[in-house]
């Protein structure tokens, strides 16, 4: 909009300033992170109107948009009249023009999204929805729905939440969150059900069908986890490819780091500058690391030796058989490639029961992407397309095989060779924003104990 036109702006104040007989109000309707400054004139409003028009009231503005005298803003509209849309009480309103900590932030998350920070993350978030969308679109993946409720456990982990329809003033199931209650014949599906903790195995179901798939939803974890890095519920990425192995898992992964993040750089500059100023000053460096370098390749037994010969204390000793811990990931990332890394062929015994064996009978073609700062942002695998292999190893882990019939009957009828990959977007959000609890880049955050909104 160029100066001289005259427009109708709509928004919420978050800051006024008066200042011999003129009225400075700072107005943002969230659509991006600079505020439009309205410039109210002594005599445009009655007086009882304009002294409701407080940080927090939401107001439709008219006038013309001129150049700015000042600095900080080129334009600014030169109000003719104002019409309060709704009263923010500053005696009441929670979001007053002062710093507030995350925390408190976390307790309004109804209200959080208006202060500059989180009006920046959810912005931020748009955009890396849209390019992750844009990135398989363009390469010709079906976008595909993979269901929440399940009796399925893909990680065979057994942190599942319960689904139930069963009274809820009577006893609780005698669920163990695997197998069978002795109640479940009267529950809804007359057998346990759960919340998903991913959509991969259905996701390998449509991709033997469909060629590339993807997945883009939100999954749960009932992990007792008060980290900075958990959620009980988050969002995944999560695509399929069949007649891939895991030298084209790495490729596309790589791909689509790459891609996701110069999209959002090319459509939310001005609110990454902010993370940048305010955050954590190395957030475009890193990200432009990543885009420019090509990434390291590396197996768990070569980073297992590495991390051996460092000349360092550890929380976690490293050593074969053992995970990476994030320390682990910071330092290959961080000081001894100093770009990111791919880390290949991790044991077995560490890694879930659908990921294809090696030839070694010790490892399995899996794969983690660790960028610097985050350590582990994507984790996939090949896919153990054998059907004697993949029950051998469903029965190794303690898996109940005549549950998973339908997943064994894709290596029965016309099996490929197939991989996939999984992006938290939460994670990925972190990275992208310098935020530092994970609770903070999703808008109603759910963990232990916590469940408001």
């Amino acid at each position: 909009m160029k100066p001289g036109a005259g427009i109708n702006a709509r928004g919420w104040v978050k800051t006024r300033r008066d200042s011999k007989g003129i009225h400075f109000l700072q107005v943002n309707d969230g659509s991006c992170f600079q505020d439009l400054q309205v410039v109210v004139e002594d005599g445009v409003l009655p007086e009882e109107i304009l002294a409701r028009i407080t940080t927090g009231a939401c107001i439709k503005a008219a006038g013309d948009l001129i150049e700015s005298p000042a600095a900080g803003q080129a334009v600014e509209l030169r109000a003719s009249d104002i019409i309060l849309i709704g009263d923010a009480d500053p005696a009441f309103y929670p979001l007053q023009k002062k710093g507030h900590s995350m925390e408190f932030l976390r307790e309004i998350a109804h209200l959080r999204a208006r202060s500059n920070t989180f009006g920046a993350v959810c912005r931020v978030r748009n955009a890396l929805s849209d390019a992750i969308h844009r990135f398989f679109q363009d390469r010709g993946f079906q976008y595909i729905h993979t269901p929440l409720l399940t009796a399925s456990d893909c990680e065979g982990a057994g942190a599942m939440f319960r689904v139930t329809t069963l009274p809820l003033n009577g006893p609780p199931p005698n669920d163990d969150s695997k197998g069978s209650d002795a109640d479940s014949a009267e529950d809804f599906f007359g057998k346990p059900a759960y919340l998903t903790v991913s959509g991969q195995l259905e996701a390998e179901c449509l991709a033997l069908a469909l060629g590339n798939v993807y997945t883009f939803g939100p999954t749960f974890r009932a992990e007792n986890s008060n980290t900075p890095r958990h959620l009980a519920e988050f969002w995944m990425v999560e695509p399929e490819m069949a007649f891939c192995d895991l030298d084209d898992d790495m490729e596309l992964a790589e791909e689509f780091l790459k891609f996701i993040i110069r999209y959002v750089r090319g459509r939310r500059e001005d609110d990454l500058q902010f993370f940048n100023k305010r955050i954590d000053s190395t957030i475009l460096a890193n990200l432009d690391n990543v885009c420019e370098a090509p990434f390291g390749k590396i197996t768990y037994t070569e980073a297992i030796e590495w991390l051996q010969k460092a000349d360092r204390k550890w929380d976690y000793p490293p050593f074969w058989g053992a995970d990476l811990q994030s320390e682990h990931e910071r330092y290959l990332t961080e000081e001894l490639f100093k770009k990111p890394i791919i880390v290949t062929d991790y044991p077995k015994e560490i890694k879930a029961f659908y990921m294809r064996l090696n030839d070694d009978g010790k490892t399995v073609r899996a794969m983690d992407v660790l960028v610097p700062r985050i350590g582990e942002i994507i984790g996939g695998s090949q896919r153990e397309e054998r059907f004697n292999e993949l029950s051998s190893a469903m029965r190794l882990q303690g898996l109940d095989v005549e549950s998973y019939s339908w997943y064994l009957d894709l290596r029965r009828y016309g099996s490929v060779p197939h991989a996939g990959f999984g992006l938290g977007l939460e994670r990925m959000l972190m990275y992208l924003t310098g935020m530092k609890n994970i609770r903070d880049v999703i808008p109603f955050p759910r963990t232990p104990g916590s469940i408001e909104f």
